[in-house]
């Protein structure tokens, strides 16, 4: 490798933390939204501005270095390392004043995730880590697989991606039966804010339903370095790596309840069509 990895931790951090001192400054305040795209994403003045800072931190120190970036897209470098930046994870959220977001950026190396930083601006807190030498908190203090919360039933996070219709009968099979075997599911518009709940024992499990890359990489390495286990919905180890498809699907957690997890995606699946023909009928009665 020709890239030091903990001086792009650093790197990742400080870009992090001052794009989320540009948010806080901003929260709760009048923003030029715009749609994007017909999924429900907006953009903000805020998350061009945000963008532009980190990618002019990133340039600073690794000027070759390629990017690709929420709202500005992909800018050429030398293929083989690449940033992903997420400069506001939950947009959606700040536009209605719910102060639940994350600044996160992932440098990967010839596609696999090699550094992450993850940072809120609301408390002013950050995550990072390095492929194989572990988490760390804003106070650099490593961090450990939680400890089991006790809890009778687990509390989870959904996480799922912007393709994904409202109408999507599996989507709904699936939340239905997270939602009869968890105490709760938390639906955050917010996916590196879940990860990093996952990463801290603050929730049990993560499910991510046909997520995209830009804002899971950041966080997964972060979880995964700390100790936990990410599978795909069929029960494979998840190797952390950018694949450039759009259908990708993941739980995350204890060994355990990953296992559990799992065993929840097939009887989603043959509860779909049921779901989705009770939905239609429900909408098209007239009595």
């Amino acid at each position: 490798m020709d890239c030091d990895l903990f001086e792009a931790r650093d790197v990742a951090v400080r870009a992090a933390e001052a794009a989320g001192a540009l948010v806080r400054g901003r929260l709760f305040r009048h923003f030029d939204v715009h749609e994007k795209g017909t999924g429900g994403d907006v953009v903000t003045d805020v998350d061009i501005a945000t963008e532009q800072l980190i990618i002019q931190t990133i340039r600073e120190v690794f000027p070759r270095h390629r990017l690709v970036s929420e709202e500005m897209g992909t800018l050429d470098g030398n293929g083989s390392w690449t940033w992903l930046i997420d400069p506001v994870d939950g947009t959606n959220n700040l536009v209605i004043g719910l102060p639940v977001l994350a600044v996160g950026l992932a440098l990967c190396h010839d596609g696999v995730p090699v550094v992450s930083a993850v940072h809120d601006p609301i408390s002013r807190r950050t995550w990072s880590a390095v492929h194989g030498h572990g988490a760390w908190t804003s106070g650099n203090q490593l961090m450990r697989v939680p400890r089991s919360s006790g809890r009778r039933k687990p509390v989870l996070a959904w996480s799922q991606g912007y393709d994904v219709s409202n109408d999507d009968s599996t989507a709904r099979a699936l939340k239905m039966v997270l939602t009869h075997g968890a105490q709760r599911v938390l639906d955050l518009w917010a996916p590196l804010t879940c990860w990093m709940m996952l990463a801290r024992g603050d929730v049990d499990g993560v499910i991510g339903y046909r997520i995209r890359e830009i804002d899971l990489h950041a966080g997964a390495l972060i979880a995964a370095e700390a100790g936990l286990l990410i599978q795909d919905f069929a029960g494979a180890p998840y190797p952390l790596r950018v694949r450039g498809a759009i259908d990708q699907s993941l739980v995350a957690g204890s060994p355990e309840l990953v296992s559990d997890l799992t065993q929840a995606v097939p009887a989603a699946r043959r509860l779909a069509k049921n779901v989705g023909e009770l939905v239609v009928t429900g909408f098209r009665d007239d009595s």
